[in-house]
């Protein structure tokens, strides 16, 4: 389970970094002209949402560090749920 929950915080991390990467190959065009992009861009990053909200800037390593913790407290709950439904195996008694 440890395991399956760092992958959830690495994927944290691909995307932030996804977004670093878009951003800085188009650096003199804004994120914010494209509503849709952006839109994706605040619901996959948490501080990104943040921190529009409250009007703060957040650098490129703590929005790393922070998808990483947002995304790693997602998978804790996927897999509790995932730990809560009933077993597929064939041992069950299923033919």
């Amino acid at each position: 389970m440890r395991v399956r929950i760092a992958l959830w915080g690495f994927a944290g991390v691909l995307v932030a970094a996804g977004w670093w990467v878009y951003v800085s190959a188009t650096a003199p065009t804004p994120i914010t002209t494209s509503p849709l992009l952006w839109t994706l861009a605040q619901f996959s990053c948490p501080a990104v949402l943040a921190g529009t909200h409250f009007h703060f800037g957040v650098s490129v390593y703590w929005l790393l560090v922070s998808n990483a913790v947002a995304y790693a407290c997602v998978g804790l709950l996927a897999e509790m749920f995932r730990s809560q439904l009933p077993s597929s195996d064939s041992s069950a008694g299923i033919s």
